[in-house]
């Protein structure tokens, strides 16, 4: 075996001797390809077959209408959302489950400029955002008829203001893996007289999100990437408990009414973070949630952020080492501080690395025009499948012809 690749499968074998968190990938449907696409879908748990089959044969099957009430179908987005609770650091009663994160950063981007009042007539947006929060926060500014203003995360701070209604910022940036600063920019906003809305798709189950500690105001998320609640699933909103009286959702739909089932013609919001549900909850995908989230039961977040700080070190220690000099340069943040659980790499010849990449069993994703982004799940990638991704890439840019990527 040769230098370098010697001493870095030795590396990656012990640490994952020492992996506390090892024994979970377990729990995981996993075949010999390297997942790195966690990021975008975790993998199935490996129960959440048989309990969906459950919930369809004998739930829907045998019980049909009554598991409304026996199988405890109706009060499924208040249950679940408190097991979501502590992966975001949030006290019971503040999260349901619903809908999608569209949908959940329409509600809170409205609410939270209805909350901070009329006289306040500006929303600021995260500029580098994942496209939809941009599209549905134009489209709640134009609704509340405030004034809409794109900037990059790190120019929040200095611009809110007098007439920053709200601020939508991203946790962690989708493209690079960047991680932002979340207690910082919260405060900035608050001390503005603002209201800040944090976006944890690329951040809740990869690393602790501290909503209570850091006094967010309100937060959206999904949970079919790091959370593996499965295609689709459905997202959920936090509404910390001091603006729940308060919470005005632009979509009151009956199951977020104080009494549903009275089906009067007014509308009289729930209280607290029930007030946020809209429709029928999507009960198949629900389940399929909650039963996926038992994978979490006796998992250390911290234990969680270690691993992936860890993982994300070796692999760019690895592509360091083995890639052709100059056919990739790494997006991510080399500070721990600023780096989320993923690592993304400029590649001029992307598209067709990440094609050859995936052929050959080892499978991230590519956003256009020149990034390769990967991944790291802790519960269920290791070291060994690490230091083999940054192997089978550094081939693959080998075979495949290509040009130096600008730094």
């Amino acid at each position: 075996m040769s230098e370098p690749y010697a001493s870095l499968r030795e590396k990656a074998a012990a640490l994952d001797a020492q992996d506390e968190l090892a024994k979970q990938r377990e729990l995981f449907a996993l075949d010999e390809a390297v997942y790195l696409d966690g990021n975008s879908l975790g993998a199935l748990p490996r129960h959440v077959a048989g309990r969906l089959a459950d919930v369809i044969t004998r739930e829907w099957g045998e019980l049909r209408i009554r598991s409304w009430d026996e199988s405890g179908w109706w009060t499924a987005p208040e249950r679940i959302g408190e097991r979501i609770a502590p992966l975001v650091g949030a006290a019971p009663g503040q999260v349901v489950v619903g809908d999608s994160t569209s949908v959940n950063v329409f509600k809170a981007v409205v609410a939270a400029a209805r909350l901070a009042g009329e006289d306040r007539d500006e929303i600021l947006v995260d500029a580098t955002t994942f496209p939809t929060d941009g599209y549905i926060a134009e489209s709640a500014a134009r609704m509340t008829g405030k004034r809409l203003v794109p900037l990059a995360p790190g120019d929040v701070p200095a611009a809110v203001g007098p007439r920053t209604a709200a601020a939508l910022v991203n946790h962690v940036d989708f493209r690079t893996g960047r991680l932002h600063d979340l207690p910082g920019i919260t405060a900035a906003v608050q001390a503005a007289g603002a209201l800040a809305v944090w976006d944890l798709c690329h951040s809740a189950g990869a690393l602790p999100v501290g909503l209570d500690a850091h006094g967010v105001d309100l937060a959206v998320g999904c949970t079919y990437k790091y959370l593996n609640g499965g295609p689709g699933a459905p997202a959920y909103l936090y509404v910390a408990e001091r603006h729940q009286a308060g919470f005005d959702s632009p979509l009151p739909g009956w199951t977020g009414h104080r009494d549903p089932f009275a089906m009067t013609p007014g509308y009289t919001a729930a209280d607290g973070a029930t007030r946020g549900r809209v429709g029928t909850p999507d009960i198949l995908s629900m389940l399929a949630l909650e039963s996926a989230l038992d994978v979490w039961d006796g998992v250390s977040m911290d234990a969680v952020r270690a691993k992936s700080l860890a993982l994300t070190d070796f692999f760019l220690e690895c592509v360091r080492a083995y890639a052709p000099e100059g056919r990739v340069t790494s997006l991510t943040p080399e500070a721990h501080e600023e780096r989320g659980s993923q690592v993304a790499l400029r590649c001029a010849e992307a598209p067709q690395v990440m094609e050859t990449l995936i052929a050959r069993g080892v499978v991230g994703d590519l956003r256009r025009p020149d990034v390769l982004r990967f991944g790291f799940t802790p519960l269920y990638v290791g070291f060994a499948d690490t230091e083999r991704a940054a192997r089978v890439l550094a081939e693959v840019l080998t075979d495949v012809p290509g040009q130096a990527t600008a730094v």
